[in-house]
């Protein structure tokens, strides 16, 4: 036991063999350091049998060592049960006495159970805060947070905790990954509440707030419906916000991330610039390719930029060749660091200006953007495809990745034309293929040619500006 501090809590299940009536280990919990009163994220994911009576055993230890060896540390207590009992109880919620030393009090343990949806979605989401409150006297917070799914009895249990950022009120957490059933068990409108707090060595962590949301409003990715204010009770003076990046990693380093740079394969980024691009550059006569990327801290000083050349050039952001833009954005990958807000109107309105300068008709421009469906300026993109569409250049938009690419039709423009400030767009120059898959990229690549070209840009290409 710690003799000048609280306990450092596991909890490892047992599963009991319905023949063999051996106890085997199911699994165990992460280990809560300096408490007496944990509250567990991991999970145990059991198979229930109405037909079996299939015997628990939960033993805690008191975490002494790194030892994986569980008899080398402190045991606190044990409880017996049926997965039945606990499902069967009311709410799913069922509460014992640990007991297992003779003549001392152990205290209790709750289990809460609840029947898993078939959803098997995976959500990766990465948070940011702005302005949190200062709780530590010499220095600033040290923040994490803590995510909790609402239960059917209204209660809530813990889902997933981020990591501590010391030091600063203006935090920036890694991205993370969690099954959609471990947030909201599949059902998108369920309640999720996020708390905030302040990191203390001795465990006594101070609440600084927290704001509810939900799956189906996280999954919007980055936008101003993903700002949160973070509250708490009694407290006057200044507000919080939190804001949800992007539901999709922006670390390339995450094997999660769509930017992932795999030694074996292309990420899904560069499978579609490398499909898209081997198309389009045929209609280029020089294969020179300005090449910009959108939403990062640049070196060395982190400015956060949402039009930069891929190869830093920014008095030459040419490219040679497809091959050559796939090679810049290697290498920007390895020098810049992904950013939001996804900005689309800067590098449009950085490919109007090109094509501001060119009155005699001997060039078009072609802009291929390649995004995940985020967009955090609709506003702005709107007014700037309005004012593009009297310029000689349409804008070719490939979606990857899972996210829902509404936005995207909406600029596609095939039903309702671009409108912005009560004017309409001349001409429909924006282009969202159906082909957004990347398989469907590198097998379809003729049909995917006929789609990209059919509305305007052939025709531009050739020669005959369209009238509608």
């Amino acid at each position: 036991m710690d003799t000048f501090s609280k306990s450092d809590p596991v909890v490892v299940l047992y599963v009991q063999g319905i023949g063999t009536k051996e106890w085997r280990e199911f699994g165990r919990t992460e280990v809560i350091d300096n408490t007496l009163n944990p509250d567990f994220v991991r999970k145990f994911v059991l198979d229930f049998f109405f037909e079996e009576k299939q015997n628990l055993r939960f033993d805690v230890y008191n975490v002494d060592t790194r030892s994986s060896n569980i008899s080398k540390h402190d045991f606190l207590g044990q409880m017996f049960c049926t997965l039945g009992e606990i499902i069967g109880s009311t709410g799913s919620r069922l509460e014992r006495t640990l007991s297992g030393i003779p003549g001392k009090k152990c205290g209790n343990i709750i289990f809460t159970a609840e029947e898993l949806s078939n959803c098997r979605d995976i959500a990766t989401m990465q948070l940011c805060a702005n302005k949190l409150d200062k709780k530590d006297f010499f220095g600033k917070s040290d923040p994490f947070l803590v995510f909790y799914r609402s239960n059917e009895d209204g209660t809530f249990t813990i889902c997933h905790k981020t990591e501590v950022i010391k030091n600063t009120l203006n935090p920036v957490w890694q991205p993370f990954t969690i099954p959609v059933r471990a947030l909201c068990n599949g059902d998108y409108d369920r309640t999720v509440k996020v708390d905030v707090y302040d990191w203390d060595r001795n465990g006594s962590h101070d609440f600084i707030g927290e704001f509810t949301t939900s799956y189906r409003e996280f999954s919007r990715g980055q936008s101003q419906f993903n700002v949160y204010e973070v509250k708490k009770e009694k407290r006057t003076g200044n507000t919080y916000s939190l804001q949800h990046l992007s539901m999709y990693p922006s670390n390339p380093s995450q094997p999660t991330s769509l930017h992932y740079m795999s030694p074996y394969q292309m990420n899904a980024y560069a499978m579609a610039l490398k499909a898209v691009g081997e198309i389009i550059q045929d209609y280029d006569s020089d294969k020179m390719f300005p090449a910009y990327g959108f939403g990062a801290k640049l070196p060395p000083d982190g400015k956060i930029s949402h039009v930069f050349p891929l190869n830093s050039n920014s008095e030459n952001p040419n490219c040679v060749g497809i091959e050559g833009v796939l090679e810049a954005y290697f290498q920007s990958l390895r020098t810049v660091q992904l950013y939001g807000p996804t900005n689309f109107a800067p590098v449009i309105n950085q490919v109007a200006r090109c094509a501001e300068d060119v009155t005699d008709g001997s060039q078009y421009f072609v802009l291929l953007m390649i995004t995940d469906g985020v967009i955090s300026d609709m506003v702005q993109t709107k007014e700037a495809v309005v004012n593009a569409a009297a310029l000689p250049m349409s804008i070719i938009i490939v979606g990857v990745g899972p996210a829902e690419f509404d936005a995207m039709e909406e600029l596609d423009g095939d039903e309702v034309r671009v409108s912005s400030k009560g004017r309409i767009a001349e001409r429909d120059i924006v282009q969202f293929p159906p082909c957004c898959d990347v398989t469907t990229l590198q097998l379809n690549g003729g049909q995917m040619q006929r789609d990209l070209w059919g509305e305007n840009c052939w025709n531009c290409l050739r020669g005959r500006q369209p009238l509608t």
